[in-house]
């Protein structure tokens, strides 16, 4: 069983971002795009179900109430162009996402109180002993790859793998510093750089602001304290328990700020009542055991809506995924 998870959103609104023309073109090309990403992630890695996960309001600004506040604020900075432009692609979005729920024999995974981050995560650790194929050009879901977990990017058509990263021929990505093959990810090294440094996306601020890859004579780095990470002894210590002042004189431990960063960051960090909230979110949708019929038809109905008459002349390679169900 290959089961092939979308970061739904992400895909969609990635799509959106390659094109350029008037709005409609855009909303056609994205929906081509992500159509295409689709097909493409399903017949390469041999998919036999879909998976297209959902956001919702995160529990993390319960813990933390700046996160992703930027995004609020980069709405509001929108010209009424942009903003029109905004809310037709989220009507077409949720036509997309209805079409999955009511004309399709994929799971959809939707719970108001997480992230598509989440579902994808608890999904793969509720079936360890399929194969998954991560469909988003995310960065944060790099610390999901495993053996059994691939993450693929429908835009420049480049997998993740534990074996490390390969464009559309199966050749190995080349690294533009390193001029070397691109390994694959150090799960322990991306989490605990990104507690550090944060995520200015996701609007969480760093643990340590201006502390250094690679230390000093005089000053201990993140690579120094990292390997020091399992013994937790002077190098270690001696960064975490550094104070520092932010712009409005407030102390902060290193520490502190370090720990609350890895909740919000470790998709396998979520605290107990949100793993209950996914595992019963993921147990719902399994049980309603979907079993449309007459797929083909539905989908053509969906691709004429939009004028995708490049895929509707195509549509018996596009539909396999739509149809298949979870066995």
């Amino acid at each position: 069983m290959t089961h092939i998870l979308v970061d739904t959103a992400n895909t969609f609104f990635r799509a959106r971002h390659v094109i350029r023309g008037d709005t409609s073109e855009k909303i056609g090309m994205a929906i081509h795009i992500t159509m295409n990403s689709i097909k493409k992630a399903w017949q390469d890695f041999g998919g036999t179900h879909m998976v297209f996960c959902l956001e919702g309001r995160s529990w993390r600004k319960d813990h933390y109430a700046p996160y992703k506040r930027n995004r609020k604020e980069t709405i509001e900075a929108m010209t009424e162009k942009e903003k029109e432009e905004n809310d037709v692609f989220w009507e077409c979005y949720d036509d997309f996402v209805n079409f999955l729920k009511t004309k399709t024999n994929v799971t959809v995974l939707q719970n108001n109180r997480v992230e598509a981050d989440d579902l994808i995560a608890r999904w793969i650790d509720k079936h360890p002993n399929e194969k998954h194929v991560i469909l988003s050009t995310d960065k944060d879901l790099n610390q999901l790859v495993k053996e059994n977990v691939k993450q693929y990017n429908g835009v420049t058509e480049q997998t993740i793998t534990h074996e490390g990263w390969f464009d559309a021929k199966n050749n190995p990505v080349i690294d533009k510093k390193t001029k070397a093959p691109k390994g694959a990810p150090d799960v322990e090294w991306i989490i605990f750089e990104k507690s550090m440094r944060g995520d200015p996306s996701d609007n969480i601020f760093s643990a340590y602001p201006g502390v250094r890859t690679k230390g000093t004579k005089n000053k201990i780095g993140l690579k120094e304290a990292f390997a020091d990470r399992n013994t937790k002894g002077y190098t270690w210590n001696n960064l975490m328990l550094t104070k520092w002042l932010d712009h409005e004189g407030q102390e902060h431990r290193v520490l502190e700020d370090y720990e609350r960063n890895k909740l919000l960051v470790d998709l396998h960090a979520q605290p107990d009542a949100i793993i209950e909230e996914l595992d019963q979110t993921i147990a719902q949708a399994k049980a309603e055991n979907k079993s449309i019929s007459q797929i083909g038809i539905r989908f053509m109905k969906f691709c004429a809506k939009y004028d995708l008459q490049k895929i509707s002349e195509q549509a018996q390679l596009y539909v396999e995924p739509f149809n298949a169900k979870l066995v």
